[in-house]
C-alpha cells in the first residue's frame, strides 16, 4: 500500500488538453466511537457476539424443529412445521448477516487506502508486503485478541451449514416411487367441481369462450387432509368451451370432449407452473412463467415457448344426472418430464 500523492492530473478529451486540477487525496479520516472509547469497543464486541449467538440458537432450533415437529397429514400441522423451520432458518441467517455488518462497521479497520496500478504479476517484495497487509487486516479486525468473538463467529459459521446438510442427508433413501407421478385421482365417473367452491358443473353452466378452473369432486371431510392437497396439485384442470366447429380433434379423441367442452391439465409441461391465461380469440393458453403457449382448439399443442409437449387431456362425458364427469385419468402423466417417463 502507498499513500496517495497530491499531484496535478491532466484531463483530456482524447487529443486536446482541457484542464488541470490538483488530486484531492484521501478525505480526512473520522474516528468512530469504538476507536476513541474502549468501553464502546467492548460494547460493540458484545453486540456482535450476541448476534452470532442468535444465529447459533436459530440453527439449533431449526434442527430441533426438523426432527420433532412432523406433519401428521393435516394442513395445520404442515403449516406449523414449515413455520418452525422458517423461523429457525431466519434467525440463523439473520444473526450471521447482522453480526458481520455490525462487526465491519464498528470494529474492523475503516481507513481508506489507495495503491498505484501495477503490472498483473507483482514482484516478490510486493507480494510479501501484501501478505503483511493481510496480516495487518486480521489484526485490525480484532478477532485474534477477542477470544469470545472468535468463538462465536466460528461456532455460528460451523453450525449454520447443518440447516442445509441435515435435511438433504435425511432425505436420502426416502420415497423414490415414481409411479405416483404417472397417475392422478381422476377416475371414471369422478365429477368435475369448480375450484375452490366445489360446485358441480353441468354443460349448460359453461358458455362458449369461458374458462373454468376445475378439481375432482371429493367428500368435504377429505379436503383438509394433506393427502388431498398433494393430489389436488396434480389433478387441477382447465375447462374451456369452444364452438364445436373450431375444434381440431384427432379421430381417437373425438369422444374425449363434450359439445365443444374440453379439459386439459393446468400444469405446464415445461417446469410445472400453472397455465391460467386464456386468449379467447386465438384459443391460446399462456403459461406466465416462461411464456409457453398452447392451442386449446388443437389438442393443446405447443405453439410457442420452451415447453416440448402438449398439455395432457382429461377425457370427459356427462353422467345420468347431467353433470360433467371424467371418463378416466389424463391420457398421459401431467407436468414436466422426469426419469423413466415413456412419453
Amino acid at each position: 500500500m502507498s499513500e496517495h500523492k497530491n499531484t496535478d492530473l491532466t484531463v483530456t478529451d482524447g487529443s486536446n488538453e482541457l484542464d488541470r486540477f490538483p488530486d484531492p487525496g484521501m478525505p480526512e479520516h473520522k474516528l468512530r466511537m469504538a476507536d476513541k472509547d474502549p468501553k464502546a469497543a467492548k460494547r460493540a464486541e458484545a453486540q456482535v457476539v450476541i448476534l452470532f449467538l442468535i444465529s447459533i440458537v436459530g440453527t439449533i432450533a431449526m434442527l430441533i424443529a426438523y426432527f420433532t415437529i412432523r406433519p401428521d397429514g393435516t394442513t395445520e400441522s404442515v403449516r406449523n412445521a414449515n413455520l418452525a423451520l422458517g423461523l429457525g432458518l431466519f434467525f440463523a441467517l439473520m444473526g450471521i448477516g447482522l453480526a458481520a455488518v455490525h462487526w465491519a462497521k464498528t470494529l474492523m479497520s475503516d481507513h481508506e487506502k489507495s495503491e498505484e496500478r501495477h503490472p498483473q504479476r507483482s514482484s516478490d517484495e510486493v507480494r510479501e508486503a501484501a501478505v503483511a497487509v493481510l496480516k495487518e487486516g486480521a489484526e485490525d479486525s480484532g478477532i485474534a485478541r477477542r477470544g469470545v468473538l472468535k468463538g462465536a463467529v466460528v461456532t455460528a459459521l460451523a453450525l449454520f451449514p447443518l440447516t442445509i446438510v441435515v435435511p438433504l442427508i435425511s432425505s436420502i433413501g426416502g420415497d423414490w416411487d415414481i409411479a405416483k407421478f404417472k397417475h392422478t385421482i381422476w377416475r371414471r365417473g369422478t365429477r368435475l367441481a369448480i375450484d375452490p367452491t366445489g360446485k358441480l358443473l353441468k354443460p349448460e353452466d359453461i358458455t362458449i369462450g369461458s374458462i373454468v378452473h376445475v378439481i375432482p369432486d371429493v367428500p368435504a371431510e377429505e379436503r383438509n387432509s394433506h393427502h388431498w392437497i398433494t393430489e389436488k396439485a396434480k389433478a387441477i384442470v382447465l375447462l374451456v368451451r369452444l364452438d364445436q366447429s373450431e375444434l381440431k380433434e384427432a379421430p381417437d379423441r373425438k369422444s374425449w370432449s363434450y359439445d365443444g367442452i374440453v379439459a386439459y391439465s393446468k400444469i405446464c409441461t415445461h417446469v410445472g407452473c400453472p397455465v391460467a391465461l386464456y386468449e379467447r380469440q386465438t384459443h391460446h393458453l399462456l403459461c406466465p412463467c416462461h411464456q409457453s403457449t398452447f392451442d386449446v382448439a388443437d389438442g393443446a399443442k405447443v405453439v410457442f415457448g420452451p415447453a416440448k409437449r402438449p398439455l395432457p387431456q382429461l377425457p370427459i362425458m356427462v353422467d345420468d344426472e347431467g353433470y360433467l364427469v371424467a371418463q378416466s385419468d389424463f391420457d398421459e402423466p401431467v407436468g414436466p418430464s422426469y426419469w423413466e417417463r415413456l412419453k
